[in-house]
């Protein structure tokens, strides 16, 4: 039994024609602005519909998926539908290089958020060369599909790791995976459909709140809703040059780490509270762990940053809340260069990136269950070479983790750290000084944004030498696709008919 290829193909038609009348909306954007992107953005959505609208109708009766079929298709439908987010981006010009226009949508779609851009506001320079007077920065409909795009993908993973990973047997939801009806026990159910739209009602009661906040805040209505959009999705886009820093507006500030915050929560917990449970949160043994994760993370740098920073007290605790939490859930806003703080806080922050939000949620990283369990198990083991004869299981919301659930968490861990020592090797070969090579694979690879080196929270990544942006890119669908189901396809046994 081998890839249901007519099924595979059909889904995939249906996510390029799904991209495709997204774009409408960046293309409205920028018809109303006059801008010279709108005619380009129609191409796109003309090209997205001719390819995937027939081809998803004409094989709509081969809707078969099994396992196989899944892992295939979220892998190249992830690649495929960040490549095609890319094309009005490179053929308007406003990315000239369709390397630097990938990277920046698999960046997107990822919700990695990291950049090649250094110049993001649209503003009229004089060229130093001539003396001319030249536009820089993104219009306003990119702009927005920029900020789209993390949306998208947001909502992508979400659905992906509730509802989809844990069927593959793959993600730090697997704990909860439910056996599927059927005479096939490997078979996609179609139980994900009603999970997605639940999800769907979450995700954008959310986003909607964030954006109306924002406003409040003092933000217009476009950079509300770009930040909305972004924060949601752990993404970190921003229409500002700066970032979050831009705005200068402690307000916005504040509303940001709450929704970031959020974002880096299981989904499934934020429908319990909609639905009346609000104890779901401090009932579930991950949150608590993601909590005090961030209140000692905030607490070590707070400290660390107090004596060493010209920042007030309140001042010192806002920015250092927004940027622990905007990194553990690999957000990547900045409000300052951390850079600049203490060898201490630097690594705290470093650690931050690997262990990432909760399972369920749009952050990326190891997630903090997984980080549970590896610390449980690891407690087990030492209680074992004092009571050789004990029987210790690890328990989870009080209930007992299998032994197979435990041995993917580990083959998962050191899978992330052969894969970070290979490409940051990989880097280093490219030219990048080891500082810089760790950081940029440490960024990517966690779906966070801005690194350390020169790809840190003041740096993009547009001076990276080609073949490194394309590594960074498999990186960056590797880490946000919980690294089994990429790495999957690579062994050649799933080719196989069996």
């Amino acid at each position: 039994m081998g890839v249901n290829l007519d099924a595979v193909v059909r889904v995939l038609g249906l996510l390029l024609a799904a991209t495709a009348i997204a774009m409408l909306v960046p293309f409205f954007v920028s018809l109303l602005a006059g801008e010279d992107a709108a005619p380009w953005f129609a191409l796109c959505i003309g090209i997205g519909l001719a390819l995937g609208a027939p081809t998803a109708l004409l094989l709509r009766g081969r809707q078969d998926l099994r396992k196989r079929d899944g892992f295939v298709i979220v892998s190249v439908g992830w690649l495929v539908v960040g490549l095609f987010g890319a094309m009005p981006f490179w053929l308007s010009g406003q990315i000239p290089s369709f390397t630097d226009a990938a990277f920046e949508s698999v960046s997107g779609f990822t919700t990695t958020g990291a950049s090649i851009l250094s110049d993001i506001e649209q503003r009229v320079v004089t060229d130093p060369d001539t003396g001319e007077a030249v536009t820089v920065g993104l219009q306003r409909g990119p702009l927005l599909w920029r900020s789209m795009i993390q949306w998208l993908g947001g909502m992508g993973i979400v659905v992906l790791s509730l509802a989809i990973l844990p069927l593959l047997g793959v993600g730090g939801m697997q704990l909860f995976r439910a056996e599927a009806p059927g005479p096939s026990p490997d078979r996609l159910t179609p139980r994900i459909k009603e999970t997605a739209r639940l999800l769907w009602g979450v995700y954008c009661a959310l986003s909607l709140s964030c954006m109306v906040a924002l406003m409040i805040a003092g933000l217009g209505w476009y950079d509300a809703l770009c930040h909305a959009f972004t924060t949601m999705a752990t993404g970190g886009f921003s229409t500002q040059d700066t970032s979050i820093g831009g705005f200068a507006n402690p307000a916005v500030e504040s509303v940001l780490i709450v929704f970031m915050f959020l974002a880096g929560v299981n989904f499934s917990l934020h429908y319990a509270a909609i639905r009346g449970r609000l104890g779901a949160y401090l009932g579930d043994s991950e949150f608590k762990t993601y909590l005090s994760v961030v209140a000692v993370a905030g607490a070590a740098i707070g400290l660390s940053n107090l004596g060493a920073t010209e920042m007030g007290v309140v001042e010192n605790v806002r920015t250092t809340l927004f940027q622990v939490v905007s990194i553990v859930t690999t957000t990547g806003f900045g409000t300052a260069d951390y850079e600049l703080w203490s060898s201490m806080s630097q690594f705290v922050l470093l650690a931050l990136m690997f262990i990432g939000g909760c399972a369920g949620s749009t952050g990326g990283g190891m997630k903090n269950v997984r980080l549970l369990l590896l610390t449980r198990h690891a407690v087990n083991e030492l209680r074992k070479l004092l009571h050789p004869r004990g029987v210790y299981v690890i328990r989870f919301n009080h209930r007992a983790v299998p032994g197979d659930v435990v041995t993917n968490i580990l083959g998962f861990f050191l899978l992330l750290m052969i894969v970070t020592v290979a490409a940051t090797f990989a880097m280093t070969l490219l030219g990048l000084d080891l500082l810089s090579a760790f950081g940029s694979v440490a960024a990517t690879l966690n779906n966070i944004g801005p690194g350390i080196g020169s790809v840190g929270p003041t740096d993009d990544f547009g001076h990276l030498p080609d073949v490194g942006k394309w590594l960074l890119v498999f990186l960056m669908l590797l880490g946000r696709l919980e690294l089994y189901t990429v790495l999957v396809l690579l062994v050649p046994d799933f080719w196989r008919r069996t």
